[in-house]
């Protein structure tokens, strides 16, 4: 490995930290080490949990296995959503007061790059190739498309009012965002960049999610309360699941993110102010277990091996580490005032 990947830092707490960085991956090695005893050395290698922070205009950095916070990066104002690029190099970030997406080298937290004058961006989703984000902005009822090579927008697309969640199907030839306040999924073609579709759902729609087969979108809506899933082919609502929580007023569940497992045989559903994560069988649409999360929980995160979930808790400063198993919260951490997005990236 050439030398120049690697840096030998001192945490609190004696913890010595080797940092590296390799062409499909930027995470944190944690090596204690026994200095004064001659004991030698043990390392982890850990998947990397980042957390924005709306208060704080921070992204905080959770270790995985570990169960700690690592360290926080300051970041534009209001950062909102975030995404990982897919070879683990680079974060990038909605700093919607800031309307810029910048773009963070996630082993040191330094900002590297930044698309300016994107109005309000809220979320943004990469494409398969990694040439292009797409992003909604909110303020100015449109979503920008934007060449990564070139760091600039290329084109601005208008929509319904309020956009907010964007997903790009895993074969990249379709785009869809949601209007919260038109009550509405649109669908983007991709090569020609343009809508080919609306979908009327239920109020509020926050997110949305392509199944990882790609042939069908789950569209949650908030102040609806539920998940419309969407047949892809023929471009219909084909079933609403809701959702029930004993002791849970109904309007207090209002479902925002969505992760699916990597076989796609189960869903997780965000429920906001219900301080819970429904666990939802694909093919049933039942919900099989809540689990007990911190206050508003916004959205999610699956590690890499798919064992353990991470929530973005808005309303108590917090993450939760799930544990997939057992479908139970195993420990909180806080990590700044109103975290809201969270991406993971991969160890090698």
């Amino acid at each position: 490995m050439n030398k120049r990947h690697l840096r030998l830092s001192r945490f609190p707490k004696g913890e010595w930290v080797l940092l590296f960085r390799g062409t499909r991956f930027a995470a944190v090695a944690l090596v204690t080490t026994l200095l004064t005893s001659g004991a030698g050395a043990s390392s982890v290698l850990a998947d990397e949990a980042f957390i924005t922070s709306e208060k704080d205009n921070t992204v905080a950095v959770i270790d995985t296995e570990r169960h700690v916070l690592s360290r926080k990066f300051k970041v534009g104002r209001r950062p909102r959503g975030i995404v990982a690029a897919h070879d683990g190099s680079a974060l990038y970030v909605c700093a919607s007061d800031s309307n810029s997406i910048q773009i963070l080298d996630p082993v040191f937290g330094k900002i590297v790059g930044q698309i300016d004058d994107v109005n309000d961006p809220e979320q943004l989703a990469l494409s398969p190739d990694g040439r292009l984000l797409y992003v909604s902005n909110e303020e100015e009822n449109a979503v920008s498309i934007i060449d990564l090579t070139k760091k600039a927008v290329i084109k601005t697309i208008p929509v319904g009012v309020e956009p907010e969640g964007v997903s790009v199907s895993p074969d990249g030839q379709l785009i869809v965002v949601t209007s919260e306040t038109t009550n509405m999924v649109h669908l983007i073609d991709a090569a020609s960049q343009s809508i080919v579709g609306n979908i009327l759902v239920a109020a509020r729609p926050r997110f949305a999610a392509f199944t990882p087969d790609g042939e069908k979108l789950w569209v949650s809506s908030e102040i609806g309360g539920v998940v419309s899933v969407i047949d892809r082919a023929t471009r219909k609502v084909e079933r609403v699941i809701s959702f029930a929580i004993q002791g849970v007023l109904a309007d207090k569940i209002q479902p925002v993110g969505i992760v699916f497992s990597a076989d796609g045989k189960r869903a997780f559903v965000a429920l906001g102010p219900a301080s819970r994560i429904a666990a939802v069988d694909v093919a049933t649409g039942e919900a099989v277990k809540y689990i007990l999360v911190g206050h508003r929980v916004w959205h999610m995160a699956m590690t890499t091996d798919g064992g353990k979930l991470i929530s973005a808790n808005g309303g108590t400063n917090d993450a939760t580490i799930i544990a997939m198993e057992s479908l139970a919260g195993v420990k909180s951490l806080t990590v700044g005032r109103q975290p809201w997005g969270i991406a993971v990236i991969a160890k090698e």
